[in-house]
């Protein structure tokens, strides 16, 4: 069964709280390169993924509820960087913070309706499949790049690491080996297009 709509309300914002409070909390306490996780475009993104997939049924309800998780997130995030190493707050309400927090907008309505969706059939299952997998292929790929260009050789676990996460995405979430296949195949021209957008917005 679906979530209540009040029971919905409540989940977001808190998750939204936590995700990045939590962010915060993790890059500053967890070694590396597990530390990257935690201040990673793609460990976000999965999150609205997760709390579509468990909003179940109705795309704009889970679309809603990705764009308060991850606008929360940000100011959360900070609040936690003045708390925890006595940043200045005031960066709540700094341009980048805005920025991040549309990025948010976006990415929470793709991937909370691709977390309804990833229980339906057909075409949009295997793309609701291939999408969180395919935003841990692009984050490796810049990781590569990273290690590649010699300005952060140990990238290299990073890499290993993301695109173990994309593939247990995929199993996890694919319900049969068919839908898998298929998925990990779309993923990854998805990954690329995914490079060249976050190419183009980071350039």
């Amino acid at each position: 069964m679906p979530p209540a709509r009040r029971l919905l309300v409540l989940v977001a914002p808190v998750a939204g709280f936590l995700l990045g409070f939590l962010d915060f909390v993790w890059i500053t306490r967890v070694p590396y390169p597990f530390a990257e996780l935690g201040n990673s475009t793609a460990t976000w993104a999965v999150a609205a993924f997760a709390l579509g997939w468990w909003v179940r049924a109705g795309a704009l309800r889970a679309a809603v509820a990705g764009v308060v998780l991850l606008v929360v997130a940000v100011p959360s995030y900070y609040l936690a960087a003045t708390l925890l190493q006595g940043d200045d707050l005031s960066v709540i309400g700094a341009p980048s913070s805005l920025v991040w927090m549309v990025f948010g907008v976006v990415a929470g309505v793709v991937f909370g309706v691709a977390g309804v969706w990833a229980r339906s059939a057909g075409w949009r299952r295997v793309v609701a499949v291939a999408l969180p997998a395919a935003v841990f292929v692009e984050e490796a790929l810049r990781f590569a790049d990273r290690a590649r260009t010699g300005y952060y050789p140990g990238a290299w676990w990073n890499v290993a690491i993301d695109l173990g996460l994309a593939a247990l995405v995929v199993v996890l979430v694919g319900r049969s080996a068919r839908v898998r296949l298929q998925a990990a195949a779309v993923a990854l021209p998805l990954a690329a297009l995914g490079a060249v957008a976050f190419g183009a917005v980071g350039g």
